[in-house]
């Protein structure tokens, strides 16, 4: 199959505009006539299903919580980018598409980069039009900070809850739509089957997780807004709810997933203190700005931070990247920590942490003008560990944060299988093989906002589409496959809990997989991953029945697609022979031990087709072509 990312002809400045207006258009009085589904109430959820709606068309909305507000997407802390340049410090769309290319060590696509940055702007004056309480300076304007990968301030926030606030305002948007009869609300639901007529996506199953009652729903479209899948490494920033069952179910029905190694190391993390911790805290990359990263110089140095004098002090982002110091992008100083960590440097009871300081910001600009900044941040980490950051450097350690893998979508949002389209984290498309930081609320709500209403109705203006209802045998099957599998699950009766074969996952995805990896690592870990595969479908213990309220048999069907999307994750990492971003093979690397990409042979896209169970997924490619940026080795020095 020949993958067609329909981006437009034209300068890329344009590309957009010109877009929207070759669209095909539905008429105001002929959207009530078309159902379409929106799984996930997220940013990009919540603001697909509230604009659709808007616009006329028949909306239902599923999501896993019991109120949309308590999508993933609340736990976003920092902010949102955009380029205003209201710091007046040499912001432009273009300096923002040119940093987000770049982060994404030139791993994404340019016009959907440009066209994120292009809407960045749109997003903020909505958002303040619904009254998103931003940061705003001394005048009363909006405040800006900044992030890592960028040398001006662009990026929006509110105190440390920028996706709490933005989900408030999206989820109000929602809930108006819900009022006015256009969005029916299905919540407590998980999307267990992707249903698939005459090659187009024509509606869902899903559990009810309160009653186990399974659900048919027909439409004429389905857009997956279900976050990414971190927590296929069991230890991640991620809730716990988070997972990468729909769209894999999604993947198995054709659509093609895009990168699926390409996972996001956060370095901003509270360490992990516990063999049987179950998720992660991430703090956020904002405390950056002020906070200043350090390790002894001595690796036997065993003294309190504040016993330490600042010349036995080794600030190695400052020394190693004087232009950008602390805010070097995500995968940058992530990799640098691990380093200082792996040299023995690690402070802490395990070694697996660097100080994150913020003595020196407070001498120069006093402790309230620091809790302004980050007040509810050092209230979560002093509940968390017991240490007051104003006293006591914080600990922190890289973890996985984010997906920039998922499935493969067009200049539309459109995935492979026709019908089914994919927002936010869980399409691949703009972040390229590593997201700088504030950019993930950026293109949710771009996506939903600004993107998905143009284009969805480019599709049901151009397909013929007839209609059909959940009695259509198609529903039934998928049905079936719903029940064998649940069925299968609870017969099983082994001995190991499903979170122990999880968290043995998550162990060997992230040793071979993770910050760092190879090809023996990798080719062992494929090992790992099938033989534990095979062992949970022989011993796993999954209590309870299937028509009630089983969180067992929840976590159950997640972990067995985790297990299966591990393999095609390694697939994937064996494919790409070069280091990037995040992705750092050790065989492919700088002599100052830098990421080092292979622009010849691996400038593309690699998008896996699923091709049956247990059968090597088909490898395609989605070249990637440069004409406004040049390709050049990443450097923040």
């Amino acid at each position: 199959m020949q993958l067609d990312a329909k981006v437009p002809g034209g300068i890329l400045a344009e590309k957009w505009d010109r877009q929207r207006f070759e669209l095909g258009l539905i008429s105001p009085a002929n959207r009530k006539k078309f159902d379409i589904i929106v799984i996930g109430t997220g940013l990009a959820g919540s603001s697909a299903s509230a604009t659709l709606a808007e616009l006329g068309y028949n909306v239902k909305a599923f999501c896993l919580q019991d109120s949309p507000r308590r999508a993933h997407s609340i736990a976003a802390q920092g902010g949102i980018n955009a380029a205003k340049n209201y710091a007046n410090d040499g912001d432009s769309i273009w300096r923002l598409f040119y940093d987000t290319i770049k982060g994404g060590d030139f791993r994404s696509r340019e016009a959907n980069v440009y066209r994120l940055a292009q809407l960045s702007n749109n997003i903020i004056d909505h958002c303040v039009a619904q009254g998103i309480p931003f940061a705003r300076d001394y005048g009363g304007l909006l405040a800006n900070r900044s992030f890592g990968g960028a040398q001006v301030s662009r990026t929006f926030y509110a105190r440390g809850q920028t996706g709490q606030q933005l989900l408030v305002g999206a989820f109000s948007a929602l809930m108006r739509q819900v009022a006015a009869g256009k969005v029916t609300l299905f919540s407590r639901r998980e999307m267990m089957e992707l249903v698939v007529i005459n090659g187009q996506a024509r509606g869902i199953v899903t559990r009810n997780m309160i009653t186990g009652e399974i659900e048919t729903h027909a439409a004429d479209a389905v857009i997956l807004a279900t976050g990414g899948y971190g927590n296929v490494f069991f230890l991640s920033t991620n809730a716990m709810t988070c997972n990468v069952t729909a769209i894999l179910r999604a993947y198995k029905k054709g659509a093609f997933f895009a990168n699926p190694c390409f996972i996001q190391i956060h370095p901003t993390c509270i360490p992990v203190h516990g063999t049987y911790q179950s998720k992660l805290t991430l703090m956020s990359e904002s405390l950056r700005n002020d906070g200043r990263i350090w390790v002894p110089r001595n690796s036997v140095d065993t003294r309190s931070p504040h016993q330490i004098p600042g010349s036995d002090r080794d600030y190695f982002l400052e020394n190693k990247y004087p232009a950008f110091g602390n805010l070097v992008p995500r995968d940058v100083a992530s990799r640098n920590a691990k380093e200082q960590c792996d040299m023995g440097k690690g402070v802490g009871e395990t070694g697996l942490a660097v100080y994150l300081d913020f003595e020196d910001a407070i001498k120069r600009d006093g402790k309230e003008e620091i809790s302004k900044k980050y007040g509810n941040l050092f209230q979560m980490y002093e509940k968390i560990t017991g240490d007051n950051p104003y006293e006591i450097p914080m600990r922190i350690y890289p973890a996985v944060h984010y997906t920039m893998g998922g499935l493969w979508v067009d200049y539309n949002l459109m995935t492979t299988v026709p019908g089914l389209f994919a927002l936010g984290e869980a399409n691949f498309s703009d972040h390229g093989a590593n997201r700088l930081g504030a950019s993930a609320l950026m293109q949710g709500l771009a996506d939903g906002y600004f993107i998905i209403p143009y284009t969805i109705g480019e599709y049901f203006a151009g397909t013929g589409l007839n209609k059909i209802t959940d009695k259509h045998p198609a529903f039934r099957a998928a049905v079936q496959e719903v029940n064998s599998r649940t069925n299968k699950l609870l017969s099983i009766k082994g001995t190991r809990t499903v979170d122990d074969f999880h968290r043995e996952l998550g162990s060997v995805l992230w040793e071979y997989c993770g910050m760092s990896r190879n090809e023996n690592g990798l080719l062992k870990a494929q090992k790992l991953i099938q033989q534990l595969r095979e062992e949970f479908w022989k011993n796993v213990i999954v209590p309870g029945s299937e028509r009630d309220f089983n969180q067992s048999l929840e976590k159950a069907g997640r972990v067995a697609d985790f297990l299966e999307f591990g393999d095609l994750m390694i697939v994937d990492a064996l494919a790409r022979k070069e280091s990037c971003g995040c992705h750092f093979n050790e065989a492919y690397q700088t002599e100052e031990n830098e990421a080092k990409r292979d622009d010849e042979n691996f400038c593309h896209v690699a998008a896996w087709e699923y091709a049956g169970n247990g059968i090597k997924p088909l490898f395609h490619k989605e070249k990637l072509i440069f004409e406004n940026v040049e390709l050049t080795q990443r450097s923040y020095r």
